[in-house]
């Protein structure tokens, strides 16, 4: 398999002149239908495979042994369109609960097999504030401008979807319903349920590459400022900052409890190696684009670099581009790391 980095040595090739972003194709609108009366109940959940008692909900083995039907898209409410682009706001099971999205299908009649996809998992916004139709504006229309479905779940408790928001680091819930976004992008007749991918951004960035090692069926990954490190690194090397001893003592939040239950990292290493994805990564489903700042100051840029190494060691296909100066939202080279998105994707999703 093929490796590439874009690090400290290389970046005058990382950042070289790059050609603008291809102008959207020409729309022939073939509007989609919206169902009447919409529908506000739920399918009867799919009962899961039996589980082990004893492994954790966090544990990638009990997460694997989950089932993950996902539902029927519904199509609630059709937004303002893109340029070659429907937008709506839609709606989809996971675990009986309604978790709304945005999903933008594009303009004109399918490729056989239908649409490549993309499963867009957003980074952390307080779930009292997010919503549906604001914020990675640009990242979707990009995406969605270069002839890809994008769907991107709120998550449960975020705002109109049913649930709790319990958070990503200390339960299971975001990657569920991320993975019954899969599923339920799968059936929906324009996708192309063989081409499949994932884009994730900081949490999403955690949220994607945990999907890669559950759903073989994730062809491609593509992560900016990813939360990619391994569970030990998340509890010692991220908020809190660590003690000049190395480990942080946590007084409370998913860190406290995972210790008080299961001993810390280096009391239990073979617990915390089983909730990481990093433990996991010689059974990826695809390849991974990672992308990091260099000023970055919400998350570490030895995630992105280490998790470049440990793919690399197990044989697996990755590039990794860092940016000199870019923040956690990599703002200034949005153009250029989008662009080098949108190229992978194409690689692997498109065949091009």
């Amino acid at each position: 398999m093929i490796a590439v980095a874009c690090v400290a040595l290389g970046l005058s090739a990382c950042l070289r002149s790059t050609v603008p972003l291809a102008e959207a194709p020409t729309a022939y609108p073939q509007p989609l239908e919206l169902p009447s009366p919409t529908s506000t109940t739920g399918p009867t959940p799919s009962p899961t495979s039996s589980r082990t008692p004893t492994l954790h909900p966090l544990t990638i083995e009990s997460m694997r042994q989950r089932s993950y039907p996902g539902s029927e898209i519904i199509l609630d409410e059709r937004l303002d369109p893109g340029p070659n682009f429907e937008r709506f706001r839609a709606s989809y099971f996971s675990e009986g609960l309604r978790i709304y999205a945005l999903l933008t299908v594009p303009f004109g009649e399918p490729p056989a097999g239908g649409w490549p996809a993309i499963v867009f998992n957003h980074g952390y916004i307080p779930p009292d504030e997010y919503r549906t139709t604001e914020r990675y504006v640009a990242y979707v229309n990009s995406l969605a401008g270069h002839g890809y479905i994008v769907f991107r779940p709120d998550y449960r408790g975020h705002d109109r979807s049913d649930g709790e928001a319990r958070g990503a680091y200390g339960a299971p819930d975001y990657v569920i319903d991320v993975l019954n976004a899969a599923a339920s992008l799968r059936r929906f007749p324009q996708a192309d349920p063989a081409r499949v991918g994932m884009w994730g951004h900081s949490m999403g960035g955690y949220i994607t590459l945990r999907s890669m090692v559950i759903d073989p069926g994730v062809r491609a990954g593509v992560i900016w400022a990813g939360v990619v490190g391994s569970y030990v690194d998340l509890a010692t090397r991220w908020r809190p900052t660590p003690t000049p001893g190395g480990t942080p003592v946590p007084t409370r939040g998913w860190r406290f409890g995972l210790a008080q239950e299961f001993g810390s990292p280096e009391a239990n290493p073979a617990f915390w190696d089983s909730i990481s994805a990093n433990a996991y990564l010689q059974d990826l489903s695809g390849p991974i684009q990672l992308h990091h700042g260099t000023a970055d100051t919400s998350v570490p840029l030895a995630f992105s670099e280490t998790l470049f190494e440990q793919i690399r060691q197990v044989g697996g296909e990755v590039e990794l581009f860092v940016y000199p100066g870019a923040d956690h939202n990599l703002s200034q080279p949005f153009a250029v790391a989008m662009q080098r998105s949108i190229e992978f994707f194409d690689r692997y999703l498109k065949g091009s």
